[in-house]
C-alpha cells in the first residue's frame, strides 16, 4: 500500500531543465557550435560532473575557453529564464490531494539544497514536504538509490510503500534501484530519453487525478 509520495525536483516540479539547456544551447551557438539533446541528456537528473559541457564545447572548437565566466553567464540566464516560470501542470493539485488524503510528502534531488530550497519558497509549495533529501545529503546521487532510501526513512516507510515522480531516465532508475513504484513524466528535454521498467507514464500530472493514479500502479503490481 502506497504511504507516500517522493518528488523529484528539476523538469518534474520546476521546469529548470529545459531553460538550462537553453542556456546552454546560446552560448554554444555564441561559437558555432551545436550541444545535441541526446549529449546534453547524459547528465539529466544526475550530477553535473557526470558530463562536462565545456569540456564538449572546447572538443568541437578547437579550443580552450573560460569555463567559470561561461558557468556565472550561464547561472544568469537560467535564472532569468525562470523568472517566468511556474510549477508544472498538476504539481500543486498533487500536493494538496496527497497532503487531504493523508499520504507523507517527500522530495529528493541530485541538486544541492540551497537550489532546491530557493525554488520550492519562489513558488510557494515549501511547506508541503516533510523531507528533502538533495546532493547535500550523500555521496552518491542519482542513478545511485541513496537520496529515494533516504527519503523513505526520514518519511518512516519502507521503500515498497512509495510512489517516486520522475522526468529523467537517471531518476527513474534511481527510484526502481531503491524499490520504489515509479512515475515518470518527461519535459521537452527528457520525453525522448529511454526509460528502463518503470510503473506508470504521464504527459502531466493534469491528466489523472492522483487516487486514481495510486490505484492504476498498485493494482499493476499486485
Amino acid at each position: 500500500m502506497i504511504k507516500a509520495l517522493v518528488f523529484d525536483f528539476d523538469g518534474l516540479i520546476f521546469d529548470t531543465e529545459t531553460q538550462e539547456y537553453k542556456a546552454m544551447v546560446e552560448l554554444f551557438e555564441e561559437y558555432g557550435a551545436e550541444l545535441p539533446l541526446e549529449v546534453w541528456g547524459k547528465c539529466i537528473g544526475t550530477h553535473a560532473s557526470f558530463f562536462d559541457p565545456f569540456a564538449y564545447l572546447e572538443e568541437q572548437i578547437g579550443q580552450t575557453v573560460n569555463r567559470e565566466e561561461l558557468r556565472s553567464r550561464k547561472s544568469e540566464r537560467v535564472n532569468e529564464l525562470l523568472k517566468e516560470e511556474k510549477a508544472l501542470p498538476g504539481v500543486e493539485d498533487y500536493l494538496k490531494a496527497a497532503r487531504e488524503a493523508g499520504l507523507k510528502i517527500g522530495l529528493a534531488s541530485s541538486s544541492h539544497y540551497d537550489w532546491v530550497s530557493r525554488h520550492l519558497n519562489f513558488l510557494g509549495i515549501a511547506e508541503y514536504f516533510e523531507c528533502i533529501k538533495t546532493a547535500d545529503d550523500v555521496e552518491n546521487v542519482k542513478p545511485d538509490p541513496a537520496l529515494y532510501l533516504k527519503a523513505a526513512e526520514c518519511l518512516g516507510v519502507s521503500p515498497e510503500e512509495a510512489l517516486a515522480f520522475e522526468d529523467s531516465a537517471n531518476g527513474a532508475l534511481a527510484a526502481k534501484r531503491a524499490g520504489m513504484y515509479c512515475v515518470v513524466i518527461p519535459n521537452s528535454v527528457t520525453k525522448d530519453l529511454v526509460f528502463d521498467e518503470v510503473d506508470h507514464r504521464m504527459e502531466t500530472m493534469a491528466e489523472l487525478e492522483l487516487h486514481l493514479l495510486i490505484e492504476k500502479v498498485q493494482k499493476q503490481g499486485e
